[in-house]
């Protein structure tokens, strides 16, 4: 069988649910299967995942799709993999066992240890070598405190027996039966620990830490061969040819390939991501300088915001509040109103990100009267979704000195047509929507295809993506003004509430 009849297996572990997705060669769905996965809260702020289910759960749909599909698992070419990023997993290295649940991204726990770093003078040196800020949200506060709460990590670490790594190596350990202990570069420089010039480690950050080198994977490129599928997981030798968090691999899968190409992804967050090419661009507006992807020898960067909550405010009226049964809902309620009715909700459920980075704001609904109704809460959710992709670009072209000329979009939130209207009509640019929502899946395929060569180059991706929906703006702006000046007094209002 030529190598083009086969097909690629992208595996996409979200913060909600593992996903896999089955390409052939011309970037067309073959199967998919998907499974949530259970959202822990121990106290609030905290957000855990169980490291087994995350395994399982992408195991189990990994065979499903491949079982829709019809096909001998021989036919799978290779696997690449996209993953929710910064959340932190810890193993036993003899075992394979947990030490821990996994610490997810959203989780604030170290909210205050980071606050005490930057007390005590130290942003200057961890954003110069990582691109980042201080922040919970980052991978090396979340090791840090595995090692000074649960006992026995830290001895057991001395002793060479803990592995760390974020999703792409844990399930990488896993499907290669613990022979890789490996991670991608894009999932390494979100740890807080990874100098993004130098391209390694960082034992001074490690010092500061103080985590010990030898728990951490190895890094390779987002496009090679990490390693090949235990024969005891996959019954068959599948390489696994691509590893990238998700907006990394999202950038990728929209083919923002140029210099000054954007998207922003919609999911439980939102996340924009600017191809700013082979040389990194230091924010002065509170972005994150990081590295957008390395294949073979070239290293492209981005600037990036970070939204923590975007369609995870809908998910918080649906299951929070219960005052919708499905996600889809809002779009409706939304539409049937004439406007706002002034009503504004900032969706702080977690702090806000970029370009606030506060972690002591927290949620609040402003303007409700007596005439409020559930689809002003509903309506306002989406539009927060907006407003705060609107700061983020922002800042964003600031930084680089470009107008924004378009945005891609994608994930799925971008179903709803309310929020992608208003969406356009609050940044007065276009954006565009792609048939295929799934593009961090589509990315980790594209790289897992390029590592084997099943696809030769870019060049012929690009004639594989498909452009979709275009949503043009149309609001008069002083209206658009009004909506930016109360989300704006909003904002200042629900800042270091705590």
């Amino acid at each position: 069988m030529k190598l083009t009849d086969r097909y690629i297996l992208s595996l996409d572990q979200g913060t909600t649910s593992s996903r896999a997705i089955l390409f052939n060669h011309q970037g067309q769905v073959l199967s998919k299967a998907q499974k949530d996965i259970s959202q822990i809260y121990p106290q609030p702020g905290w957000v855990e995942h169980d490291p087994i289910e995350i395994w399982t759960s992408q195991a189990s749909v990994a065979t499903e799709a491949i079982t829709k599909a019809n096909i001998a698992i021989d036919q799978v070419a290779a696997i690449g993999i996209a993953n929710q990023r910064e959340t932190t997993v810890m193993w036993d290295r003899q075992t394979g066992l947990p030490l821990y649940n996994a610490i997810v991204w959203q989780d604030r726990r170290t909210s205050a240890y980071c606050d005490d770093l930057k007390a005590k003078g130290y942003f200057n040196t961890i954003n110069s070598k990582t691109g980042l800020v201080i922040d919970a949200y980052f991978s090396a506060s979340k090791i840090k405190w595995i090692f000074d709460n649960i006992e026995g990590v830290r001895e057991k670490a001395d002793r060479g027996g803990v592995c760390f790594g974020t999703v792409d190596a844990w399930l990488i350990w896993k499907m290669t039966n613990g022979a890789k202990h490996c991670t991608d570069i894009t999932n390494a420089s979100r740890t807080m620990l990874y100098n993004i010039h130098d391209q390694t480690w960082d034992d001074e950050l490690l010092r500061l830490f103080d985590i010990p080198q030898s728990i951490l994977p190895e890094v390779k490129s987002n496009s090679e061969i990490f390693g090949t599928t235990s024969g005891k997981i996959f019954s068959a030798s599948i390489p696994i040819a691509a590893a990238a968090g998700d907006q990394h691999a999202a950038l990728f899968g929209q083919l923002c390939l140029e210099k000054g190409m954007a998207k922003t992804t919609y999911g439980t967050g939102c996340f924009l991501v600017m191809n700013t090419g082979k040389t990194p661009i230091k924010s002065k507006n509170e972005l994150l300088t990081t590295i957008a992807w390395k294949i073979k020898e070239e290293t492209i960067f981005a600037l990036e915001g970070s939204v923590f909550i975007g369609g995870a405010a809908v998910q918080w009226l649906r299951d929070g509040l219960k005052i919708i049964d499905h996600a889809g809902e809002t779009e409706r309620l939304a539409m049937d109103l004439p406007d706002n009715g002034g009503v504004y909700f900032v969706p702080a459920l977690t702090g806000l990100g970029a370009p606030y980075w506060d972690q002591e704001a927290r949620g609040a609904f402003f303007g409700i009267s007596r005439g409020t109704t559930a689809a002003h809460f509903s309506r306002a959710a989406l539009e927060s979704i907006t407003y705060q992709v609107y700061d983020v670009l922002k800042a964003m072209e600031k930084d680089s000195g470009q107008k924004t000329k378009g945005l891609k979009v994608d994930g799925g939130a971008t179903e709803n047509n309310f929020l992608m209207q208003f969406q356009t009509d609050i940044l007065n640019c276009i954006v565009t929507r792609p048939r295929f929502l799934e593009t961090p899946a589509l990315g980790a395929a594209f790289m897992a295809g390029l590592a084997i060569g099943y696809w030769k180059d870019t060049s012929e991706l690009e004639v594989l993506v498909e452009e979709g929906t275009v949503f043009t703006p149309n609001m008069d702006s002083d209206k658009v003004i009004k909506y930016l000046k109360y989300w704006h007094q909003a904002v200042q209002r629900s800042r270091s509430w705590l």
